[in-house]
């Protein structure tokens, strides 16, 4: 502990060595092992249709699967809050899969959507990162992480592990549905399989810049985070690790609903945080690119102060913000595990600088569990 004074701190490091284990469970060199997805064969309804319950991160990574699944697969993705499904009514004719996540796998308002799924007969499958959970055992189908224990209240290598399991499963399904070429699946696989190396190699760089960032933003009074498309679900978790690391108000929008209220709010004691990545392969990435450089300008003609993040080499960003952030460039759908990493080290740097226990803050648990 001596290098790392927190566990968060420790844990944000060890995500790279983290990803890596949770692929070896699945991965066998650039295939899938098919023991291992042996168990989800028959876990996707014929329709294609999946609902995923989850709470707080563990929703934020659902909210990321959606976009993915509905991406790469073209599945009919719906995301609900663990505690408002499990209040649905008990009949649904739709009748999708299931899908719980969470990071100890004994959540109680996600373990009752578990339950209640299994009553009204759906298909379910669990992802959790505690192996023997009551999650991974009372599934239909268990997809265990291997992230190790995390210690700190605010998930850090956990959330990154099930963006990578969510990765993983797209691709399974993918290649059932013969989305894939084997040349797509291959240069898909082998860019999970380099991401622990691309976060390894930037870590350090991230922790410098967001600790001084976090000594010039600490007289913000709230936050607002903004994403598109995938990266949505970022600008969510980037907000909530900011209210639950420092006790710093913090909301995540899509982008271009800032104009629509939010806005009112910008102003010196309230920044932006902007998600301005860009899969250059991609036409639907580069036109959320183009629509945030606009909304950019904007915010800069308006005294905004702004914090992006934006791919490494980008000369467009860095010209229409206050400070910019970099992350090497990556496939659209895999930039969110490397561009949430930055936003976990600012809020934790936050919390050192308004003097916060960020490994147990006020209030919460590591796990929600109701008698």
């Amino acid at each position: 502990m001596n290098e790392f004074p927190h566990a968060m701190l420790r844990e944000i490091f060890e995500q790279p060595a983290a990803i890596r284990r949770t692929l070896d469970l699945y991965l066998d060199g650039e295939n899938l092992k098919t023991e291992a997805f042996a168990p989800y064969g028959n876990w996707l309804n014929e329709r294609g249709e999946v609902l995923i319950a989850a709470s707080g991160s563990s929703r934020h990574a659902g909210l990321a699967a959606e976009i993915i699944f509905e991406d790469l697969c073209g599945l009919a993705v719906d995301v609900e809050y663990a505690s408002e499904y499990s209040c649905r009514p008990a009949v649904n004719p739709r009748r999708p899969s299931v899908l719980v996540i969470s990071q100890s796998g004994e959540t109680s308002d996600t373990l009752a959507a578990l339950r209640f799924a299994k009553d009204r007969g759906e298909q379910t499958l669990a992802i959790a990162n505690v192996i023997g959970s009551t999650m991974l055992r009372e599934a239909g189908a268990a997809m265990p992480l291997a992230a190790g224990k995390e210690l700190a209240i605010p998930a850090t290598k956990s959330f990154t592990c099930q963006l990578t399991a969510l990765y993983l499963l797209a691709l399974f399904e993918g290649s059932k549905l013969g989305v894939f070429d084997k040349a797509q699946f291959g240069a898909r696989v082998a860019e999970l399989c380099a991401l622990p190396g691309v976060i390894e190699r930037q870590l350090e760089g991230w922790r410098e810049r967001m600790t001084a960032l976090a000594a010039k933003y600490n007289d913000a009074e709230s936050f607002l985070y903004l994403g598109r498309g995938v990266h949505y679900a970022i600008a969510r978790e980037g907000a909530l690790k900011m209210k639950e690391s420092s006790y710093v108000q913090a909301e995540g929008y899509p982008t271009g609903e800032l104009k629509h209220g939010p806005n009112a709010l910008v102003g010196e004691h309230v920044p932006l945080v902007a998600l301005a990545t860009v899969d250059r392969n991609v036409d639907d990435s580069i036109l959320r690119y183009e629509k945030t450089l606009q909304l950019l300008d904007d915010m800069k003609k308006q005294g905004a102060r702004v914090i992006a993040i934006a791919n490494t080499g980008d000369h467009e960003v860095p010209a229409l913000v206050t400070d910019c952030v970099f992350v090497e460039p990556g496939s659209e759908h895999l930039l969110p595990v490397s561009e949430v990493i930055p936003l976990q080290l600012f809020s934790y740097a936050m919390a050192l600088e308004r003097g916060v226990n960020v490994d147990r803050p006020r209030n919460l648990s590591k796990a929600v569990i109701e008698a």
